[in-house]
């Protein structure tokens, strides 16, 4: 594999070429100038699979360098090498990942060899997995399809309390069982039907066939909370709370026991009558809750002017929090608004047990995440739930 390095700083240039070889990555080629290590790649003589790019450099800073490889098309991996402020180097890291570049971590100067050692096993991992095909876009009448014909089913992933480890509830995640493809996530067609009015449908589908779950799963003694999902789309029909109150009602369960998760994904086309119908949910003790706060249009105008009685705090302040300075403040800040609003809070994204490790600290009410429970079809719950209970007594025994 060759690897290229960019680096202003001779002595670092050198040192990193010596820490590679010692590790294997011996066909390198090193440049002092962005424009230098373009020249290479623009050239196509050298297939370079990984890229290690300083970010402070004269002339072409590793901003500018990134954007190239962007232009470029490259396909291999890229490692931030730099002694900046965290911050600075976080921003770039995440404009390198918006222009689709595949990212594989940062290494602070100076390199420590175990750091780099890491960073390449990432590396060699990725580059050994089977490379993943391109990703299929759908045709309105494939979806239209598919919600008459019964195609979209429900996977649910579960909510634990975290002072108690008791599991509270599940998250309702709508996929589509193609009779061709398979499994197909929503983030391949959640877009199609907002843009040509499906979502309305969609979403009907989806809560009638979670609120028939919980139904039997409080018919085995399981009595858990329902979230589902709801566009901003939803929230223009004014007879949206009647019909979620008569679905509620016609499995026999308790108002209280539905919560509808608002994601701003777009904007409000009419804000009054969103207002409208949240308002009348929560009067009949609907619980509404603020998904992915922090992120999209989420923001503090909605926690004023709707009735939200939980938030959730996005991902991408919870998983590293533990670890990362600006992470922690921002999770901690947004769970201090939402206690002082009454609120109860949700930990989305909780990876590893360092994540749940510093929510026990937190006081923050609910956990959900790959660490706990993956998202699973409504029939494995209860399996997963006795296996939980083995776990629950060693991850509460932290003290808080």
């Amino acid at each position: 594999m060759k690897t290229l390095i960019v680096d202003d700083e001779p002595f670092a240039l050198k040192l990193l070429e010596r820490q590679l070889a010692n590790l294997g990555f011996e066909d390198v080629i090193a440049c002092e100038q962005g424009h230098d290590a373009l020249a290479v790649l623009e050239d196509g003589k050298e297939t370079i699979g990984l890229i290690f790019c300083d970010l402070q450099m004269p002339r072409m800073d590793g901003v500018e360098f990134v954007r190239h490889l962007a232009r470029l098309g490259y396909a291999g991996g890229l490692v931030l090498v730099s002694g900046e402020d965290e911050r600075i180097i976080q921003t770039v890291e995440k404009l390198a990942h918006a222009h689709r570049l595949k990212v594989l971590g940062v290494l602070h100067k100076p390199v420590l060899p175990e750091r780099l050692r890491q960073v390449l096993e990432k590396h060699l991992t990725r580059a050994a997995k089977t490379p993943r095909t391109a990703r299929k876009t759908y045709e309105l009448d494939e979806l239209w399809r598919a919600i008459a014909e019964g195609e979209l089913i429900n996977y649910y992933q579960p909510k634990v309390d975290i002072a108690s480890g008791a599991v509270s509830g599940v998250e309702t995640l709508v996929r589509w069982r193609h009779p061709q493809d398979g499994l197909v996530f929503p983030d391949q067609f959640i877009s199609l039907a907002e843009e040509h009015g499906l979502i309305d449908d969609m979403t009907r589908v989806v809560l009638a066939a979670s609120l028939r779950q919980a139904r039997a799963w409080r018919d085995l003694g399981y009595f858990l909370h329902v979230a589902v999902n709801v566009s901003m789309d939803n929230l223009a029909a004014l007879e949206f709370p009647d019909f979620v109150a008569r679905e509620v009602r016609k499995v026999d369960l308790p108002l209280t026991s539905l919560v509808l998760e608002v994601t701003e994904s777009r904007l409000m086309k009419d804000p009054v009558a969103a207002m409208d119908i949240l308002s009348r949910l929560r009067l009949k003790r609907i619980g509404l809750s603020i998904d992915d706060f922090g992120t999209g249009h989420s923001s503090l105008a909605q926690l004023r002017d709707i009735p939200f009685d939980e938030l959730k705090i996005d991902q991408s302040f919870v998983h590293g929090a533990s670890r990362d300075a600006s992470l922690r403040a921002i999770f901690e800040a947004s769970l201090a608004m939402a206690q002082q609003l009454g609120m109860k809070t949700v930990a989305e994204g909780v990876e590893d047990r360092d994540d749940w490790d510093f929510l026990r600290l937190t006081g923050c009410d609910l956990a959900q995440g790959y660490f706990i429970a993956k998202p699973m079809p409504g029939a494995d719950i209860a399996g997963w739930m006795k296996d939980w209970e083995s776990r629950r007594s060693e991850l509460i025994s932290t003290p808080r």
